[in-house]
C-alpha cells in the first residue's frame, strides 16, 4: 500500500510538471492587456445596461438575417473551415492571432459533457481544440473560436472569450455573428444580475429582465429557450461537483472569479469598443 501510494504521488507529480510545461505557464503570460494595449474596463451598472440594449439590437438584427423559423443544424466541418478562415482574416490586423497549427475536431467524449459540464475543451497534451457535437449547433461557431484561442495560448477563460468574440465578429457568416451575440448577451445578463444584487435591488433586476425580454425578437427568445432546455434536460448531478472542482482549479490559476470568469469578457469588450 505504501509503495502504491508513493507511485501514485510520483505519477501525479509528473503529470503536473508536464501540464505546467505544455500549458500551465500560459496563465502567467501578458496576454490581451499587453497585446491590445487595453485595460479591462470597470463598467457601472448604467454602462452595462446601455451595452445590453446594444446587444439586444445586434442580436435581433442577426436573427432577422436568418430566414429560417427554426435554426438549421449547422455542419460541424463547415464550422471548422469558417473558424480557420476567420482566424486567417483577423491575423492580417493582429499577426499574433495567426494559428500556425490549426487543429480542431469533434470530441469523442461529447456525452461526458453532461456529467462534467463542458461544451468544448483544449487538450494540452495533444495540442487539439475539441468541441461537443451533440449540443445545439448554433453554439458551435463561438465555441470553436473560443477553443482555438486556447490553442494560441490564451489560458484565461475571459481572454479566450474575448479573442473568440473578435474572431467570430470578423466572419462574414451570419451564424458566427449570431452565435457570438447569443454568448455575449448571456454573459452580460449574468453580470447585470450581479450589479443589481450588489445594490440589493433584486426587484429592479426582475423588472429590467422583463423589459429586456420584451425587446428581444420572438425567434431569439425561442432559440435561447431551446438552448436552456437542452442543457436542463441533459444535465447530470455529477456536473455540480465537476463545476466545483473546475472553479477551484481556475482560482488556483489566477482567475479570481473562478467559473464565473467567463463573464469577465464584458470588461474587455467594453474596453475594446471604447478604444
Amino acid at each position: 500500500i505504501k509503495n502504491g501510494f508513493a507511485y501514485l504521488i510520483k505519477l501525479l507529480a509528473i503529470v503536473y510538471i508536464v501540464f505546467k510545461l505544455l500549458w500551465g505557464l500560459n496563465y502567467s503570460r501578458l496576454g490581451v492587456a499587453h497585446q491590445f494595449k487595453l485595460e479591462k474596463y470597470n463598467y457601472t451598472k448604467e454602462e452595462l445596461n446601455d451595452f445590453v440594449d446594444d446587444l439586444v439590437i445586434e442580436t435581433n438584427n442577426c436573427r432577422k438575417e436568418i430566414k429560417d423559423t427554426n435554426l438549421p443544424k449547422l455542419n460541424i466541418d463547415s464550422i471548422f473551415v469558417e473558424t480557420k478562415k476567420s482566424y486567417e482574416k483577423i491575423s492580417e490586423y493582429y499577426p499574433f492571432l495567426k494559428v500556425k497549427q490549426f487543429t480542431i475536431k469533434s470530441s469523442i467524449f461529447s456525452k461526458a459533457g453532461n456529467y462534467f459540464g463542458y461544451t468544448g475543451y483544449y487538450n494540452p497534451f495533444t495540442g487539439e481544440a475539441q468541441v461537443r457535437k451533440d449540443i445545439p449547433s448554433i453554439l458551435l461557431p463561438f465555441i470553436c473560436c473560443h477553443e482555438v484561442a486556447h490553442q494560441l495560448g490564451y489560458a484565461s477563460e475571459e481572454e479566450a472569450n474575448f479573442i473568440g468574440c473578435l474572431v467570430a465578429n470578423e466572419s462574414k457568416n451570419i451564424y458566427f455573428k449570431y452565435s457570438m451575440n447569443l454568448e455575449l448577451l448571456d454573459d452580460a445578463l449574468q453580470e447585470l444580475m450581479i450589479k443589481y444584487v450588489e445594490e440589493n435591488d433584486v426587484k429592479g433586476f426582475i423588472d429590467r429582465n422583463f423589459q429586456i425580454k420584451d425587446c428581444l425578437n420572438k425567434q431569439v427568445k425561442k432559440d435561447r429557450k431551446a438552448i436552456r432546455d437542452f442543457f436542463y434536460e441533459n444535465k447530470k448531478e455529477m456536473s455540480n461537483y465537476s463545476n466545483f472542482i473546475y472553479d477551484k482549479y481556475l482560482k488556483l490559476n489566477k482567475q479570481k472569479k473562478g467559473i464565473t470568469s467567463y463573464n469577465e469578457v464584458i470588461g474587455w469588450v467594453l474596453s475594446y469598443r471604447k478604444k
